[in-house]
């Protein structure tokens, strides 16, 4: 029975690092969010600044503000993802440095979450970096 038990712990333990090097290799990372600035931009334990692609929420600040929907989105995401785990895929970087990616928390992506419940509207323009906006556009 001990021998059994020992071939299934080494079974498990390979198979989470193949996961591991699975979502390395195909720019997923786990990550820690540590709070979300607003709607769509959150930070990492890291002090890595993450834009969710291919959303776009209420503006806090800037010429279209719309506070009272701005703070909901933000404290939406933020019960969903902050002092959290989650996996980051990342793909690409912005104009302001920021990581672009998606983020999924137990399974579930983020943004599509965030769309579904009318808090964000897909960004038409980056879309195609999103394969589950193929279903709404």
């Amino acid at each position: 029975m001990k021998k059994l038990s020992y071939f299934v712990l080494l079974f498990l333990s390979l198979n989470n690092i193949l996961f591991m090097k699975y979502l390395e290799a195909n720019n997923f990372t786990d990550v820690k969010i540590i709070s979300c600035y607003d709607g769509d931009t959150c930070t990492t334990s890291e002090g890595e600044k993450i834009r969710l692609a291919c959303i776009d929420t209420p503006e806090i600040r800037g010429n279209e503000v719309n506070l009272e929907k701005a703070l909901f989105a933000r404290d939406y995401l933020n019960s969903k993802v902050k002092d959290k785990s989650i996996i980051l895929k990342r793909i690409t970087t912005d104009r302001y440095n920021r990581t672009v990616g998606e983020l999924y928390a137990d399974n579930i992506n983020i943004q599509e979450l965030l769309y579904k419940k009318g808090l964000a509207r897909i960004y038409k323009k980056y879309a195609y970096q999103c394969p589950w906006t193929n279903k709404y556009i």
